[in-house]
């Protein structure tokens, strides 16, 4: 597809919505989870009921405080974190956040994280009898204690048992989001896609760590830590590329987005959504300055559906 050649279309008629594995956004710009708390804490600073959707920090199924400090550093371009799934557990969540959110015209996806297969099961189990629960992100970046630590989405087969146990487990909407630090990204889709994955986000952060030259020893506390910002910006939009091609699924586009032009060049490589993500630690206004973005760069370029830019960039 080549830019439009006509002229600007009207504001009013622009056609902003998105299907992303049966869950339906109002436009395409979410939030990464992680990086966006629980929604109540941005609150203050955007109207939540503009974003597409919320993807609420990770749970699992007890309590969590989180890896030893210092859990964030910060480095050329983007942020390394070593936070360790620090959360309220399940319960709490479901008893005391997530109603909260039961005023908002949004849907809002819980991003899942355990230890064991069975884990995802459970939480899948509990969570698909919210109502306000819209879908459930799929955390494989997570170490298997019955492995060894190995994370269940290092390989293909242990993130496609992963996908089939949350998908046993619930009708809502499954998203299994994707590691970079794998050998192929595209065999681990196609696998989870198998497996019955209704959609894709990806990418998950990269390995990385930082070495205080004074001290000479690692700065974060769990040595290594994940790496986010624009700094992985073109990794995550090769591999989203390289997803599209290979997998009929609708993916969620997040790897260091700033603007809406980064938002953009995804979904021209093929994501039907965005989501922001170190981006809300620097301006807690990004999604909306990216979401006022697009609607402009869609007037100036004549686009009156967002759809018709969702992996333009191959035609």
């Amino acid at each position: 597809m080549t830019p439009a050649a006509g002229g600007m279309v009207n504001e009013t008629k622009l056609k902003l919505a998105v299907h992303i594995g049966g869950i339906t956004m109002k436009n395409p710009v979410a939030t990464a989870s992680g990086t966006f708390g629980f929604g109540a804490e941005y609150a203050p600073y955007i109207d939540l009921n503009q974003l597409g959707a919320l993807v609420v920090k990770g749970i699992t199924l007890q309590p969590r405080a989180g890896n030893a400090p210092p859990r964030l550093v910060e480095t050329t371009a983007g942020i390394l974190n070593a936070i360790g799934l620090q959360n309220p557990g399940v319960e709490e969540f479901v008893d005391k956040l997530l109603p909260g959110l039961a005023g908002y015209d949004l849907p809002v996806i819980v991003n899942i994280a355990g230890d064991t297969v069975q884990d995802y099961g459970r939480l899948a189990a509990r969570l698909g009898q919210e109502k306000g629960v819209a879908g459930l992100e799929v955390n494989i970046s997570c170490p298997n204690v019955k492995k060894g630590g190995l994370q269940f989405g290092s390989g293909p087969d242990m993130a496609a048992e992963v996908t089939r146990a949350v998908k046993s487990a619930t009708d809502k909407p499954v998203i299994v989001k994707l590691s970079p630090n794998v050998t192929s990204i595209v065999a681990v889709a196609e696998k989870v896609a198998g497996a019955g994955a209704d959609a894709l986000s990806m990418i998950n952060t990269l390995l990385g760590m930082a070495i205080d030259i004074k001290t000479r020893l690692p700065i974060l506390g769990n040595v290594v830590g994940g790496l986010s910002g624009p700094a992985v910006r073109p990794v995550a939009v090769r591999a989203v590329w390289q997803v599209y091609q290979a997998v009929g699924l609708p993916i969620i586009g997040m790897g260091g987005i700033v603007t809406a032009a980064d938002a953009i060049e995804f979904i021209l490589a093929g994501a039907g959504a965005v989501a922001i993500g170190a981006a809300n630690f620097v301006n807690p206004r990004a999604t909306m300055d990216v979401l006022a973005g697009i609607k402009q760069y869609m007037i100036e370029n004549g686009v009156q559906d967002i759809n018709e830019l969702i992996g333009a960039a191959h035609s």
